[in-house]
C-alpha cells in the first residue's frame, strides 16, 4: 500500500514538475506582452476546460506531460490579423529568451526549492562520498527472517576476522572487477567458499582471503534463496541537516554541484546505450543507467515504503535538475533548439547590420524538419529502451 502511495505520488510530482515547466513559458510570454492561447496539462482527449482572459485552460486525458500554446511560435503559425503583432517570432531576441528560458528556470527552481525542503528536514547528503565499494560497518552475519527482519548475531563476522577494515576499498572480488555495491554484493553472495577481496588501502593494494557464512536471504519478489555472506556494510556519512536559514545558501550551492553532475550525465547518455541493451536481454542492470518516467515512479514507491521521504525528495529534486539541463540541448523540439534559433537569427542580422544589409527573414522551420525528425527518433527509440529495461530489469536499490 505505502509503495503504491509512493508510485502515485512520485508520478503525480513529475506531472506537476513538467506542469511548471509549462507555466514558466507562460508567465514569461505574458509578462512580455505575448499571446499564450491555451494551456493544458496532458495529451489526448479534453477533459474540461476554461477560458480566463485570452487563454484557454484545461487538462486533458493522458498524463503525460503538457503544453503551452503561444501565438507565432515560429512564422509558420497560422495567426489572426489582429494577434500579428503580438507573434513571439516577431518579438525582440531578448523577450524570446526570456520566453524560452522561462520553463527551463522554473525546473531549476523547484529543484532548488525542494533542496531546501531537504535541507531543513531530513539533511543534505554530502558530495564528497567515498568510492561506492568503501567498506564501512562491521558486524557479524545475521540470518534473515521470512519478513526480512534479522536475527540477532554476536561477534565478529568473516571479513572482520579475515583483518579487513573500515574504509577499504574492494576493487575486486575473486578477481572479478566491482565498482558498484551492487556488483560488490552480487559476487560475494556467489561464492560457495574461501575466496579473496582484492582491496586498496592507504594507497596499497592487497588481497585478503576471506570465508564466508551461509545465509538466506529473501528477495523482494521470490522465496529465500541461500547466499555467502562477510558481515559489512557500505560506507554511509550521515546528511548535513540546516535551520531554515543556513539552508537557503546550502541547497544553492547543492543546486550548483548537482547542476554539474546532471550536465556530465547528460554527456554520457549516447554511452549508456550498450548498458540499457545489456539489462533488456537478461544482463545486469548498471545503476547508473538512466530510467524512464516509470522506473523513477518505482524508485519513488520504493523509497517511500522503507520511509526514505528524504530520498523521495532528492531523487525528484534530480529529476527536475535533469529535465531543466536537457531541455538546454540544442535540438529541436527541445528548448534549447529554439534558443538555438532564436541566437542564430541575432547573430546573422548582426552581421547583415554591419554590411548594411536590412535583417533577414525568420527562420524556414521547414528546412528543419529533417534533422527534427532524426532527433525525435532516436530519442523516442532511447525512451522506449530505457522503458522496457526499467520493466523487465529494474534498477535494484534496495537488495
Amino acid at each position: 500500500m505505502v509503495f503504491a502511495l509512493g508510485f502515485v505520488l512520485f508520478a503525480l510530482g513529475i506531472t506537476i514538475s513538467i506542469a511548471l515547466h509549462e507555466c514558466g513559458h507562460m508567465w514569461a510570454a505574458q509578462s512580455t506582452g505575448m499571446k499564450v492561447r491555451r494551456y493544458f496539462i496532458g495529451f489526448g482527449p479534453k477533459i474540461f476546460s476554461f477560458r480566463r482572459g485570452e487563454t484557454e485552460y484545461g487538462l486533458k486525458a493522458l498524463p503525460l506531460g503538457g503544453f503551452c500554446d503561444i501565438a507565432g511560435m515560429t512564422a509558420l503559425d497560422e495567426l489572426a490579423p489582429e494577434d500579428l503583432d503580438r507573434a513571439m517570432y516577431r518579438q525582440a531576441t531578448w523577450k524570446r529568451l526570456v520566453v524560452m528560458f522561462g520553463g527551463i528556470g522554473m525546473n531549476f527552481v523547484l529543484g532548488f526549492l525542494l533542496l531546501v525542503v531537504l535541507a531543513i528536514g531530513w539533511g543534505l547528503p554530502r558530495f564528497d562520498q567515498p568510492p561506492a565499494t568503501t567498506i564501512g560497518a562491521m558486524k557479524c552475519v545475521a540470518q534473515q527472517n521470512p519478513d526480512k527482519s534479522l536475527a540477532d548475531c554476536q561477534g565478529t563476522g568473516p571479513a572482520q576476522r579475515a583483518g579487513m577494515q573500515r574504509g577499504d576499498v574492494v576493487k575486486a572480488v575473486n578477481g572479478v572487477k566491482v565498482t558498484t555495491w551492487q556488483q560488490f554484493t552480487a559476487e560475494t553472495q556467489k561464492q560457495t567458499g574461501p575466496f579473496t577481496y582484492t582491496i586498496e588501502r592507504d594507497g596499497q593494494t592487497k588481497t585478503i582471503e576471506v570465508t564466508p557464512e551461509r545465509v538466506t536471504r529473501y528477495p523482494e519478489d521470490g522465496p529465500g534463496r541461500e547466499v555467502s555472506a562477510v558481515g559489512v556494510g557500505s560506507e554511509y556519512y550521515e546528511p548535513l541537516k540546516y535551520n531554515a536559514l543556513a539552508a537557503i545558501p546550502a541547497a544553492g550551492a547543492y543546486t550548483g554541484q548537482m547542476f554539474v553532475r546532471t550536465v556530465e550525465s547528460l554527456a554520457q547518455l549516447p554511452q549508456k546505450v550498450s548498458a540499457l541493451w545489456t539489462a533488456v536481454t537478461g544482463g545486469e542492470r548498471d545503476p547508473e543507467t538512466p530510467v524512464s518516467v516509470y522506473g523513477a515512479s518505482k524508485i519513488g514507491g520504493e523509497t517511500a515504503e522503507r520511509g526514505l521521504w528524504g530520498v523521495f525528495i532528492l531523487v525528484l529534486a534530480s529529476l527536475n535538475f535533469f529535465l531543466g539541463a536537457f531541455n538546454l540541448v540544442p535540438l529541436l523540439p527541445l528548448d534549447g533548439g529554439h534558443i538555438a534559433v532564436v541566437l542564430y537569427e541575432k547573430i546573422r542580422n548582426t552581421v547583415r547590420g554591419w554590411k548594411g544589409l536590412a535583417p533577414g527573414g525568420p527562420v524556414d522551420y521547414l528546412k528543419l524538419l529533417p534533422v527534427t525528425y532524426v532527433a525525435v527518433v532516436i530519442g523516442g527509440a532511447y525512451m522506449v529502451l530505457t522503458l522496457v529495461a526499467d520493466i523487465v530489469n529494474p534498477i535494484q536499490l534496495f537488495r
